[in-house]
């Protein structure tokens, strides 16, 4: 198999080992993003769990962390997406929503970059390294729960450069067993150890554009009807999820993972990010851009010129609508990126002028950033425009839509980020 062709983001992934273990100790020292500033990536502490909720609107939700103990027995454990924090979601971006529950996800977080409007609780610093007992061991509830990267089993092998190797299945009526191991897709020395993973009938199994079934590769000889066979080393990509499995509540099968989806050649991985791709851009021309400001130089009744950085990892046709000379409106945003100033959408108070400039910095681009600057002029500009602040921003050319009343604000309060009980009519 091929690897996508990479985006220009991924280039600041690139920071020395891959996570092939569970969970890393990347980060020695728990890290605290600062306002205005992208955390490095080196900092950031390495986990994986199971999707098993999600906020959209708040982009935050909850995962059940692997630690060194029975995975069934693990609380699932809320986070939050920072401002710019970015979704992957078969090699493509994507949003919280599209991600399906149950999905194995990789993460890369931080401590709270400010505790006082955290969208999720605020843990003691050294969270991951206490023993919750009940056969849950260590690493399950780490404090680093605000999320620069979150990414599926597939886009985690695609960016570090891994595969996951087939070595032998085992089928009865459809369902059974997979011997692999994931490692450097180049080869290399390593010691890697091979993974029991589960599937069912309902396993995806994507070939070029089409998709198929364990019955087809039965067809085909390439799978046995019944008992096990060799596979010698297939490289593939993954889907992974956790489902629960038979067992006496002790044994290694409550810590199993379950496969989902297998993309068999570079064709279909590029068929699904494609499709993923074309999800994400949508979603992101109706909610606009995100981006932090970096300056705002104030002239006389009203007038500004703002400086703004737009958010990373997404697709280069979304940036590609920024230019110079054309109009646009810019709005404030909470940190979990709602709109925050109008009464029925975006638009309603949001500062309409024109893009003066569109630069791309040069050298390395830390991952959260698109190295992408604009300056933005206004005659009218309002209180959530300022140095430090997340915004959003819409080019002239993306449509004027409304949004769903969960996905904005009022006004500017953290404390009306979340619905109360309220929003209920009383009968």
């Amino acid at each position: 198999m091929k690897q996508l062709k990479p985006e220009r983001w991924i280039a600041a992934l690139c920071v020395g080992v891959s996570l092939i273990a569970s969970h890393s100790t990347a980060a020695d020292e728990p890290f605290r993003p600062e306002t205005g500033k992208f955390p490095p990536l080196e900092k950031a502490h390495s986990y994986r769990g199971e999707l098993v909720f999600v906020d959209h609107a708040n982009r935050r939700g909850s995962l059940r962390v692997q630690g060194t103990g029975k995975f069934y027995r693990n609380d699932p454990q809320p986070f939050a997406m920072l401002p710019y924090g970015m979704v992957r979601y078969q090699g493509a971006s994507a949003d919280l929503r599209d991600i399906p529950l149950g999905t194995v996800m990789h993460v890369r977080a931080f401590l709270p970059p400010d505790p006082k409007i955290s969208a999720v609780p605020v843990l003691p610093v050294n969270n991951k390294e206490k023993d919750v007992g009940h056969y849950r061991g260590t690493g399950t509830a780490p404090a680093e729960n605000h999320v620069l990267l979150l990414e599926d089993e597939p886009s985690h092998c695609l960016d570090e450069g891994l595969v996951w190797k087939l070595q032998e299945v085992e089928v009865r009526n459809n369902a059974g067993k997979i011997i692999a191991r994931r490692e450097p897709k180049a080869g290399g020395d390593g010691n890697f150890s091979d993974e029991e993973l589960t599937f069912d009938a309902g396993i995806r199994i994507w070939r070029g554009r089409e998709r198929i079934r364990v019955a087809d590769l039965v067809a085909e000889e390439a799978w046995p009807a019944t008992g096990k066979k060799q596979l010698g080393g297939q490289a593939v990509l993954l889907g992974i999820t956790w489902v629960p499995a038979p067992g006496d509540g002790l044994s290694g099968a409550f810590t199993q993972f379950h496969v989902s989806d297998i993309w068999l050649d570079d064709d279909a991985i590029q068929h699904a990010a494609q499709f993923q791709v074309e999800t994400h851009k949508t979603f992101i021309r109706s909610r606009w851009m995100p981006a932090w400001v970096d300056a705002v130089e104030y002239g006389k009744f009203g007038r500004a010129t703002v400086t703004a950085t737009l958010f990373g990892g997404m697709d280069s046709s979304l940036y590609n609508d920024f230019k110079k000379g054309i109009g646009a409106q810019m709005n404030g945003a909470e940190n979990t990126l709602k709109h925050t100033a109008g009464h029925y959408g975006p638009s309603h108070m949001a500062s309409s002028g024109k893009i003066l400039d569109v630069t791309q910095a040069s050298g390395e681009i830390p991952l959260g950033s698109s190295g992408i600057r604009i300056q933005f002029e206004t005659d009218l500009i309002i209180e959530g425009i300022r140095p430090g602040r997340t915004v959003r921003v819409r080019p002239q050319s993306w449509p004027k839509t409304q949004i769903p009343r969960e996905e904005y604000l009022f006004n500017n309060s953290p404390e009306d980020r979340f619905p109360t009980p309220s929003i209920f009519p009383k009968y």
